[in-house]
């Protein structure tokens, strides 16, 4: 076993990230200049986002809560005390400095179970060899095991999620601090920042089982780690996101499908701007990062103009797909490192009406994948790509992929 360090995080890997070195963090100016806080140096919690590091220093910049005042700067211990802390003076500037790590899911899942439900009993109603794969489990009466599912989803979810309200920074300080089980709701809000942790993915205690998904139904899950919806000028910077306990590899799989009890790493939609993401770890993963949730014209509504994000200097490894899958955003993705292992199967996701931007790359790639699996295309949204590197060699993905799915 090896351990990889990037910048201030510890992963530990089977083996060593062969090629790690192609990532040079000088190939374009703009990556440089732009990691210099432009504030209160000599205090992380007060630092501010650099003038020109990516969208969301665009007009009026990322903050967080670097005005805070005295009786708004919080050290927090527990999920009680961070939620306490986030609910503290509504809007006005705060930091929230978390000691340690943060389990918002201490109980275990049994806490959230409505009482009388029975997870064998749910997979008895619901096998397809009884209930078939015609019919969804959305008319099923609140006393049946999807009614008592429902219900106890419905507690897992008012217990786990946190909403960050705006000016707002939430950083992790010394050793090993972090937060697990907890969805981090950036939603309607603006100027929020956060830093230094440690994100593990909440898992979905109780996934739906959906018949009608898909040709032979599909377990379904809740839960991102960090959810931008809506919301403009957010800086996430140097924090890691990862399954931890709970990787799918070590998922059961019921009716012949895996009991997924993940959704995304993060999420940005619902019109969401001026997103920064820089110097974070996203690893272990399938289902990334989504930019833009829908293909429908009432979402694209919303969505047109916006979802502007910028990803530089982040370690992308062990993922399936979507860093990041995009629709209808303007994003920027340079300088960050992509390594791949068994089970990958893209990077960059080009949907609908999106405009993206990958240049100064590098990736990683292990005997028997092609360069040509690094982009997958729904459509023919534009999309520029160059100066990238693969296994330390500069590489042109986008004739690559021509080449291999024309």
């Amino acid at each position: 076993m090896s351990t990889f360090r990037w910048h201030g995080h510890a992963i530990t890997r089977a083996a060593s990230l062969a090629g790690c070195t192609a990532l040079v963090l000088a190939l374009t100016g703009t990556g440089a200049q732009a990691h210099s806080p432009s504030h209160h140096p000599r205090d992380a919690a007060r630092q501010t986002l650099g003038a020109h590091d990516g969208w969301a220093s665009y007009g009026t910049g990322t903050t967080g809560g670097a005005a805070a005042d005295a009786d708004h700067v919080h050290t927090v211990r527990t999920w009680a005390e961070f939620k306490a802390a986030l609910a503290d003076g509504g809007d006005a500037p705060k930091i929230i400095k978390v000691k340690g790590t943060i389990d918002a899911v201490s109980e275990g899942c049994e806490a959230f179970a409505a009482p009388g439900y029975d997870f064998d009993a749910y997979l008895e109603a619901y096998a397809p060899e009884t209930w078939g794969l015609e019919q969804d489990l959305s008319a099923e009466p609140d006393d049946s095991p999807e009614g008592l599912r429902r219900t106890s989803a419905a507690a897992q979810d008012t217990a786990i999620k946190a909403n960050i309200p705006s000016n707002t920074t939430i950083i992790g300080v010394g050793r090993n601090a972090g937060i697990k089980g907890a969805s981090l709701q950036i939603k309607g809000v603006d100027n929020v920042i956060v830093r230094n942790l440690a994100l593990e993915s909440p898992i979905d205690c109780f996934p739906q089982w959906d018949p009608t998904d898909g040709s032979q139904g599909n377990w379904n899950s809740e839960y991102d780690t960090a959810v931008v919806y809506g919301s403009t000028h957010v800086w996430l910077d140097h924090n890691t996101f990862t399954d931890g306990e709970h990787p799918d590899s070590e998922a059961p799989t019921y009716f012949g499908m895996l009991y997924q009890q993940h959704d995304g790493e993060l999420d940005i939609v619902r019109g969401a701007d001026y997103v920064t993401a820089s110097w974070n770890v996203f690893t272990e993963h399938d289902k990334t990062i989504l930019i833009g949730n829908s293909d429908s014209e009432s979402t694209a509504v919303g969505d047109r103009g916006r979802l502007k994000t910028t990803f530089h200097h982040n370690l992308f490894t062990g993922l399936v797909e979507r860093a990041p899958r995009v629709r209808f955003g303007q994003v920027d993705v340079y300088n960050n490192h992509f390594v791949a292992e068994t089970g990958y199967s893209y990077s960059f996701g080009v949907g609908k009406e999106s405009q993206l931007v990958a240049e100064h790359n590098a990736f990683t790639l292990p005997k028997g994948i092609s360069p040509a699996k690094i982009i997958k295309r729904w459509n023919d949204s534009p999309l520029t790509a160059e100066h990238n590197l693969v296994n330390g060699r500069r590489v042109d993905l986008i004739a690559v992929h021509n080449a291999g799915d024309p």
